[in-house]
């Protein structure tokens, strides 16, 4: 499974998940911090890439669901501490083999994932 991590989440998430065996990228890492969100939402579908971020702009469905991509996870935090992010990230993880993420909008809050599906990919 390929990530892309957001400029927004620590860079030693992308660290923590390649060592539990996922393939993961960071926007800062290739140069795109600043972008414009398209740019990344792009770069990701060229790429073949799950976008994780803490950006609630993804998850705008009627922007981003009409269009094929890997997924998009949306952290939504109460709190947006370090323990936290990793805690929803464990979230993620856990339910990566039980929903497919392929063209899904996820919005995860603790104890708690709403999961949006794409209604027409172009």
């Amino acid at each position: 499974m390929r990530f892309k991590i957001d400029e927004n989440l620590p860079i030693e998430l992308a660290q923590q998940l390649r060592a539990a065996g996922y393939d993961a990228e960071t926007v800062a890492g290739e140069g795109l911090a600043g972008k414009p969100d398209e740019v990344i939402f792009e770069v990701c579908q060229q790429e073949g890439r799950i976008l994780l971020t803490l950006d609630r702009g993804f998850g705008d469905i009627r922007r981003y669901g009409t269009r094929s991509h890997a997924g998009i996870i949306v952290l939504s935090p109460v709190k947006q501490d370090r323990e936290t992010v990793y805690r929803l990230v464990g979230q993620v993880l856990q339910m990566l083999g039980e929903q497919p993420v392929e063209n899904a909008l996820w919005i995860v809050e603790e104890g708690r994932v709403r999961i949006r599906v794409s209604y027409n990919r172009l």
